[in-house]
C-alpha cells in the first residue's frame, strides 16, 4: 500500500506512530460517515490504513507476501452490519491499536533495548485509539521521545509546555478539554486559561503561567529542562 520508509531514529519512529494514529482517529471520529460508507460488507476483505502524513484509506490488503510492513486487520467491513455501530467502531479501534504497535515494533526491532523502552514508554503515555473513541479522559501527549530528562507535554496533566492549538482529529474533544482547563488560572495575572495562548507550568510549585507573563516563548521553553517560576526562584532553598 505504501513504499517502505525506515525511520532512522527513535524520534522518527515515534513521529511515524503519531501520524498513523492521528489518521486512524480521524477516520473513526471526524470522517466517520465517509469511513462507514466505504466499509461496505458486500465488498472484498478491506483494511483501514493510517499513514504518517495523517491521512487514511480503506483498501484491499497488499498483494505481496510477506508485505513490506505489518498489515492492518483484514475484513473490517464484514461485521459492520452485524454489530451496533459503536460496537463495530470499537472493534476497528482495538485492531487498529494492535496494528499501530506492530508497525512501531517492526521499525524498532533493530534498536537497542534501552531505545525500545524509551520509545514504548512514550507511546504508552498517549491514549489508545479505543480510549479516544470511547471518550475516556485524555492522557498527556509528549511532543518528543523522552531522553531521560523531563519531557515537555501538551496537556494540562503533567509539567512543562501547554500548547495552544488543538489537532483537527481531536475536534470532538474540544468541549472536554475546555472543561478540564476551566479551573486553570495564571499564577501571575490570575487570568483564566485560553486555548489561544501559550502556557507553561512550574516544575516546582506546578502552577501554570501565561508565557507572556513570565517572558517565556514556545521556542525558548523547548530548551528548558526544568522551569522554575519567578516565585520559586526567589524562594529557592540552598542545597544541603
Amino acid at each position: 500500500m505504501e513504499g517502505t520508509f525506515l525511520p532512522r531514529t527513535i524520534e522518527e519512529i515515534y513521529k511515524d506512530y503519531r501520524g498513523r494514529r492521528a489518521a486512524i482517529i480521524k477516520a473513526l471520529t471526524v470522517d466517520v460517515e465517509s469511513f462507514y460508507q466505504q466499509c461496505d460488507p458486500e465488498r472484498d476483505n478491506l483494511c483501514l490504513y493510517g499513514f504518517p502524513d495523517e491521512t487514511w484509506e480503506v483498501d484491499l490488503p497488499a498483494e505481496e507476501v510477506p508485505a513490506e510492513l505489518p498489515e492492518p486487520a483484514l475484513g473490517i467491513n464484514f461485521p459492520r452490519d452485524g454489530l451496533g455501530r459503536r460496537e463495530w467502531l470499537s472493534l476497528v479501534a482495538v485492531h487498529s491499536d494492535a496494528w499501530l504497535l506492530s508497525i512501531a515494533s517492526f521499525h524498532a526491532a533493530r534498536y537497542e533495548t534501552h531505545d525500545r523502552k524509551r520509545l514504548f514508554s512514550t507511546i504508552c503515555d498517549l491514549p489508545t485509539v479505543l480510549e479516544v473513541l470511547s471518550g475516556r479522559k485524555q492522557a498527556k501527549e509528549k511532543s518528543t521521545v523522552s531522553n531521560g530528562s523531563k519531557t515537555k507535554s501538551s496537556g494540562k496533566t503533567g509539567k512543562g509546555l501547554k500548547q495552544s492549538s488543538t489537532p483537527a482529529h481531536k475536534e470532538e474533544d474540544t468541549e472536554e478539554n475546555d472543561e478540564e482547563h476551566g479551573d486553570t488560572y495564571c499564577g501571575s495575572c490570575n487570568g483564566p486559561y485560553s486555548p489561544e495562548e501559550f502556557w507553561i507550568a512550574c516544575d516546582v510549585c506546578e502552577k501554570w503561567y501565561h508565557g507572556t507573563c513570565v517572558k517565556i516563548t514556545p521556542s525558548k521553553a523547548e530548551h528548558i529542562k526544568e522551569y522554575r517560576c519567578p516565585a520559586c526562584l526567589i524562594h529557592k532553598r540552598p542545597r544541603p
